[in-house]
């Protein structure tokens, strides 16, 4: 698996390669900070659970992937976060205005490479996908109240700007070798990617910064409200709840008074809570594989449900 996650890292290097030095600066750096390539070893793997697996996955898993970080770019940018992974975002070092076209930019060459590939099947799941992360940042902005979110939103807003993608990554990696399973593998990634963002919801209110030994609550700095906090407000006390509210109305929250909120989201059993919703999520993907067929690319899938579920930052 790691020579042909290495084509693919090639593979976005090419297509995302212009005749214009800024935009080879920021792909460098863009291509620098990408992840655990989650997203392109679904789609590889997907290929891999029946028949060989087509040349044209790399493009695909390529155009995944680019995808995934041209969404970045834009949420670093609405969010005005400074790093991404220990690195500066492309907003913090260049600009917003280079950071909001490079996203533009990183969306049209995928585009481009996946019409390449000539296939209008493949071409419609991921623009429908390019719609999903584009209706869930929206979903997000147009939060006016933002502690009257409530858990039927938070999933809306999770199926599309997460398990979107990771379904389609499933789904499009199975039409490259595996076409007969689309569907079940579409709904794989689609439980899966609900599972892996409830997790990494409650990472926010686990892990600690290193820089402070406290909570990171990142999403509580920023005001968003994820399934921890969801799942804790009907069970809070009015003294906790003003608490809560008064971080809500500061402009730039303290650690600690983000430490406070987490604690009493702790107390109220808001992360376990959360915890067992994402564990519901991941044994619904896990019953998706029961009809794949016993394949080392099947227990590979099988496997990233418990990565998913086991991280700790």
């Amino acid at each position: 698996m790691g020579e042909r996650l290495e084509e693919v890292v090639l593979e976005m290097r090419r297509i995302t390669s212009a005749d214009l030095p800024l935009i080879e600066q920021v792909s460098t750096h863009l291509l620098q900070i990408r992840g655990k390539m989650f997203r392109p070893t679904l789609s590889l793997l997907a290929s891999e659970t029946a028949d060989a697996p087509q040349d044209r996955v790399v493009t695909m898993a390529a155009v995944l992937e680019l995808m995934h970080l041209a969404s970045l770019v834009h949420d670093d940018s609405v969010d005005h976060s400074a790093m991404r992974r220990g690195l500066p975002t492309v907003n913090s070092l260049f600009s917003h205005q280079v950071s909001v076209i490079m996203g533009d930019f990183l969306y049209s060459r995928a585009l481009e490479a996946l019409v390449s590939l000539g296939d209008l099947d493949l071409l419609r799941v991921l623009t429908a996908v390019s719609t999903q992360l584009t209706i869930g940042e929206m979903r997000q902005l147009a939060a006016v109240d933002a502690l009257a979110f409530s858990e039927h939103d938070y999933e809306m807003l999770i199926k599309a700007k997460t398990a979107s993608l990771l379904g389609a990554a499933c789904e499009t990696g199975a039409m490259c070798g595996a076409a007969q399973y689309r569907d079940v593998l579409r709904h794989y990634g689609e439980r899966l990617g609900m599972a892996f963002q409830v997790a990494d919801d409650i990472l926010d209110y686990t892990e600690t910064a290193s820089t402070t030994g406290k909570p990171s609550g990142l999403d509580l700095k920023e005001h968003k409200v994820t399934l921890p906090l969801i799942a804790a407000l009907p069970r809070l006390s009015p003294a906790a709840r003003k608490t809560v509210d008064a971080l809500f109305a500061t402009e730039t929250p303290t650690d600690d008074q983000v430490g406070e909120v987490v604690a009493i989201v702790a107390t109220a059993g808001g992360i376990d809570a959360a915890r067992r919703r994402g564990e519901h999520f991941a044994r619904e993907a896990e019953e998706a594989l029961d009809t794949l067929p016993d394949t080392p690319a099947r227990a590979a899938l099988t496997d990233a449900i418990s990565y998913v579920m086991d991280r700790r930052s």
